[in-house]
């Protein structure tokens, strides 16, 4: 990565800088996720800004316990990561592609979509993203399903190593408001626009591959939409209510089945244990009571679970970082008091890379590169959870897939335990388990609306609901 005139302290950047370029975030903070992106061309050197702590967070998200080789063979078998980036459906690469296929050879049931990669991260139902559009391709992308009153098409993450090469299952953009920016951006950007993922979808094939290579235009693929919008949904609560057999169904669904409250047990087990070792990023204990499980779209329907998971891990990953960062922002504010004359009242939000010293400069560089070594590995496995989950075959997979992960972080803990337990001399917190052996395994910028909010810096809180993170 090339330095300009000013740099990232906080190196968000580093891991979408292979993302596309089709699209500025609104806000470079994201708030639902509280995965912070901040622009290569800054160095944050706030000091109102607590930094949390993160105990081995280079540690594989999910270890298992290695004092059983059988029982290690049959987690990797029982694990849906166990094929790393392979346990994911992936399309062909469209790279070297050169032919159209014919749009007549459409299938009863399959749609024809535009085709939007945006990067590795990974979207959900039923939520909202502001895209601020600026290529020439996505421009006319927008004017085309203005133009036909679609005014939907298809995105899909990435794979992380191989170009060209996009995820089989995407979401579904429905645009609910555009705005035209140009006179006020110089035509930087052509659009600023709000969208709902109202569903799924399955790529089935991209009909005109040559496009990611010329990019005279934008790809077009071949898709089924699965709704997850809940229109369907109340469709159908409403033709039951007519009858009594409908009604006495629709009474049984709400009481949560036997693999949502195993999920419920799971998620109580993990929440104990973290408040148990105080992690720095952990679910609060009022979030066991609200654990959304049931399925559809609605307020308690299990996405809303998804969607906390999916923050919980990058709360994780921004709580790494800052840990990374830590000394460094301690000797860049001393750095510019001595050398700048700055007060602690006068300290600036940013300075220009090129402004510091060349043991800062140096030192910089080397945070880039152990975050690019430390960190990455935890990125593509929360973006392959993420992905997993979306391409799961209905409700219970999905409940069986969380249950599967919630399970792996909290054994992780336990190991977690078991080695305070050595290593303090207390006999007493040492479990069963012994220490987990990681296995060794190989973000996009947006701008969502999920809800969410923080709370004070004194008692720092990430959640998608109230009272779900500490």
């Amino acid at each position: 990565m090339k330095f300009g005139e000013q740099v990232a302290l906080f190196l968000g950047a580093l891991f979408v800088a292979q993302q596309t370029t089709a699209f500025v975030p609104a806000s470079r903070i994201h708030s639902s996720k509280g995965l912070a992106f901040i622009p290569e061309s800054s160095i944050m050197t706030s000091t109102s800004r607590a930094v949390p702590s993160l105990q081995g967070s280079s540690t594989c998200l999910f270890a298992y316990d290695d004092d059983d080789d059988e029982d290690d063979d049959e987690e990797d078998e029982l694990n849906p990561l166990g094929k790393g980036v392979d346990s994911v459906s992936w399309l062909p690469s469209v790279v070297g592609k050169t032919k159209s296929a014919e749009i007549s050879n459409i299938q009863d049931g399959t749609e024809v979509l535009p085709l939007f990669p945006l990067g590795g991260f990974v979207y959900t139902p039923n939520t909202e993203h502001v895209l601020n559009i600026f290529e020439p391709r996505y421009r006319q992308m927008y004017t085309d399903i203005l133009m036909n009153g679609t005014k939907r098409f298809c995105v899909v993450t990435s794979h992380p190593s191989e170009q060209g090469r996009f995820a089989q299952t995407g979401v579904l953009f429905e645009l609910e408001d555009l705005k035209e920016v140009s006179e006020q951006t110089a035509d930087q950007i052509k659009y600023i626009c709000n969208h709902k993922v109202t569903g799924r979808v399955t790529i089935h094939k991209v009909l005109n591959p040559e496009a990611w290579e010329t990019r005279d235009t934008y790809l077009k693929a071949v898709a089924t939409i699965h709704d997850d919008s809940g229109k369907d949904d109340e469709e159908t609560a409403e033709v039951a209510s007519n009858d009594v057999y409908g009604a006495v169904a629709a009474a049984a669904k709400g009481s949560p089945s036997k693999a949502e409250e195993d999920l419920r047990d799971s998620f109580r087990e993990l929440v104990d244990i973290q408040h148990e070792l105080e992690e720095d990023v952990r679910f609060t204990q009022d979030a066991v009571k609200t654990l959304a499980v049931k399925d559809g779209s609605s307020a308690d329907g299990l996405w809303q679970t998804v969607r906390l998971w999916q923050s919980f891990v990058d709360q994780r990953l921004m709580a790494a970082q800052n840990e990374l960062q830590k000394d460094f922002q301690e000797r860049l504010q001393e750095f510019l008091k001595k050398e700048k004359g700055f007060k602690n009242d006068e300290i600036p939000s940013a300075i220009g890379f090129s402004d510091l010293s060349p043991e800062l400069q140096d030192e910089v560089q080397k945070i880039q590169k152990r975050m690019e070594v430390e960190l990455r590995p935890l990125l593509l496995e929360s973006s392959l959870t993420m992905q997993k989950i979306l391409e799961a075959d209905g409700h219970k997979e999905r409940l069986s897939l969380l249950k599967y992960f919630m399970n792996a972080e909290t054994r992780r803990l336990q190991s977690k335990k078991t080695l305070k337990g050595i290593f303090s001399g207390d006999s007493s917190s040492v479990t069963a388990e012994e220490p987990a052996a990681p296995p060794s395994k190989s973000k996009e910028e947006k701008s969502s609306k999920d809800g969410s909010k923080s709370e004070d810096e004194s008692n720092p809180s990430f959640f998608d609901e109230p009272d779900a993170f500490q």
